[in-house]
Formats: structure tokens, C-alpha cells, sequence
């Protein structure tokens, strides 16, 4: 594969990071894309990086990049209708304030070798990868004491078709406010691979994950939830609608070590509340829909599960014009991504 057809994106409102400096001295096979807003730096470039700004993507962008809320992290969805508008096979995403390890997006496959957990319903997948008490943020606040007190049953290594990967990250991994308010530690994952099927539910975020061309809408971040919210619901949906393809989803291996830029934990919070509140009801509105198991259906059943969420009351009736207009972008790649 090459260098264009395996693309990088990141939004920031930073200078160039020690992380993103790392990534593209180490990732020269890879496009490097990353998408300006409102508030990052006019003259930000660095070498063999992409820099698409906040006006050019005004300028380039089409109908999703006008529509698309800025000053929120959902800007990103103009990265990935860009990488998907060039024709990339394979789309990483990653965060500013992750420095890759040598082994990031390294020897990548669809097909991964991993244990199945066994465990229907919810899954503490950090229990898997180390003994400290720690859950992954958007787990559900009331599961968190019953999932720590024992790991869950992984099955016999397998292969598995995984569309959507999840690699974790060391340092300050990606927990919610509850956490950090309570526990000051440093993680250091152990290695292991575990899939999760049809049936079994962990929330993944958007700080190192790859997707594949049968996830790419699924990449969708909705734009009018909170900001700590945006992607933790984008992979409750991700979820649901890859089992009804009968595809998984891998947890793997630390390729990262994240240096936490500076947050405001009582802000997180306050983000956060909407998901305390919300999470296991979402996936019992998701687990509750009829969706087609055909893999050209995948935006339908995208759309399916926002409108779900929008009639519950969780997600607001403005989203859904975005979503359409990212499934036209998505189905016309090129036609709302910069050039």
C-alpha cells in the first residue's frame, strides 16, 4: 500500500506537538493530514505534514465543511472526507499529544490474531491489558465496581475480521474525569489482543484507532454532543452496526504514550455527565433496531441509529442534517472534502 492510500488525520489547535513532529519523521509512508480550526495557530506547518486551514477548508471543503460546527473536535470529519476523497485504503487517527512508540501503525492487518471475550453485555476491556483498577472512558459509572473485581473470560486465539482497531496508550490513557479526580497514576499496558462480537459492548475513542473502507462511515463524529462525548457515541454505533455485519472490533497493544494536554478535570465533568447518564440506555436504544447486515447499507444504518438517538432525546434534531450530508460526501467521495 502505498504512502497515498494510508492517511494520518489529526485536528489541533496547537502548534506543532512533540507528537505530531515524532509521527511525521516516523510515518513517511503515510499521508499526514491535519485540520485546522478557528483557533489554531495562521502559520502553522511542519515538514511532511498536510495542513488544511479553518479557511481553506471553507474555501475546498463543500456543503459538510460549511455545515460542520467549528471550535469542536468534530472538524476532524473534514480530515477523513478528505482521506477517503484521495482514496485512502486505510485511515489512522490519532491525537497531538500522543508520542508514538516504534511500533505505531506498524504491520497493520484486517486480520488479526486475538481471544474473543466471551462476556455478553459490557466489557471492561483495561482489564485485559493490566491489574490496576482503571476502566476506559464512557464505560458505565454503575458497571465500574462489578467489572474490576474479576477479569471476564477471553476464548482460544483466532482470526478475526476487524474493520475498526482500537491501540491503547500508555502514560495518561483515555479515562474519564471521575477517574482522574480520584486516581493520579501513570499506566503502562500490558500486551494483548482481545476482539469484541456481536453482543459485547466497550467503549474505543479516536486517540489511536484505525478504520478500514467498510467502517469509513462509521467514522462519523457527531458535532452537536459534548465534546468528551463525540466519539465514545460514534463507537456505541460503530459497535452496533459492525455486528450486524457479523464483523469485530480489536482492542491491541499500547502504540503510544500519551502526554495529556492541559484540561480543566471539573470541565471534563461536567462533558462527561451526558454519558454517566446516557451510555447503557443508548446501547439498549442501538441493540433495539433492525439493520441490515449488507455492508452498502452501513450508511443507512448510521442514519438509523442517530435518528434512534434523536427521538430518545440524547442526541439533538440538529445533527441529522449533518449526518446527511456526510453520508452524500461519503458516498460522493471528493464532493466535500479540500482539495
Amino acid at each position: 500500500m502505498t504512502r497515498d492510500h494510508k492517511t494520518i488525520v489529526i485536528t489541533t489547535i496547537n502548534q506543532p506537538t512533540e507528537a505530531i513532529r515524532k509521527i511525521a519523521s516516523t510515518c513517511q509512508d503515510w499521508t499526514f493530514l491535519v485540520i485546522g480550526d478557528r483557533k489554531t495557530p495562521a502559520d502553522w506547518a511542519w515538514p511532511g505534514v498536510k495542513f488544511v486551514s479553518a479557511a481553506e477548508q471553507l474555501q475546498t471543503g463543500g456543503e459538510f465543511a460549511a455545515e460542520c460546527p467549528f471550535n469542536h473536535y468534530a472538524r476532524k470529519n473534514v480530515g477523513y472526507l478528505w482521506a477517503i476523497g484521495q482514496g485512502a485504503e486505510l485511515i489512522a487517527e490519532t491525537d497531538d499529544d500522543n508520542i508514538p512508540y516504534d511500533s505505531f501503525l506498524q504491520g497493520v492487518s484486517r486480520e488479526v490474531q486475538g481471544r474473543r471475550a466471551l462476556k455478553t453485555g459490557w466489557e471492561n476491556v483495561y482489564t485485559h491489558f493490566t491489574g490496576d483498577k482503571i476502566w476506559p472512558r464512557g464505560f458505565p459509572l454503575e458497571l465500574i465496581t462489578e467489572s474490576l473485581k474479576a477479569k471476564s473470560e477471553l476464548g482460544e486465539a483466532a482470526t478475526f475480521d476487524c474493520p475498526v482497531q482500537q491501540y491503547l496508550a500508555d502514560g495518561d490513557p483515555d479515562v474519564d474525569a471521575v477517574y482522574r479526580l480520584t486516581i493520579e497514576a501513570q499506566t503502562k499496558f500490558q500486551s494483548n489482543t482481545v476482539v469484541l462480537s456481536k453482543g459485547t459492548y466497550c467503549p474505543f475513542n479516536s486517540q489511536n484507532t484505525i478504520f478500514w473502507p467498510e467502517a469509513y462511515p462509521l467514522l462519523y463524529l457527531p458535532a452537536y454532543v459534548s465534546f468528551r462525548m463525540t466519539d465514545i457515541w460514534r463507537s456505541f454505533i460503530a459497535e452496533v452496526c459492525l455486528y450486524a455485519m457479523d464483523k469485530s472490533i480489536a482492542f491491541r497493544d499500547a502504540t503510544v504514550f500519551q502526554e495529556r494536554n492541559q484540561h480543566s478535570l471539573i470541565r471534563d465533568f461536567a462533558d462527561e455527565v451526558p454519558g454517566y447518564l446516557n451510555n447503557t440506555k443508548i446501547i439498549e436504544i442501538l441493540n433495539s433496531l433492525s439493520l441490515s447486515s449488507d455492508p452498502a447499507a452501513t450508511g443507512d444504518n448510521l442514519w438509523k441509529c442517530y435518528d434512534a438517538l434523536v427521538g430518545a432525546g440524547i442526541v439533538p434534531p440538529k445533527e441529522m442534517k449533518l449526518v446527511e450530508l456526510w453520508l452524500r460526501a461519503v458516498s460522493s467521495p471528493g464532493s466535500g472534502a479540500p482539495e
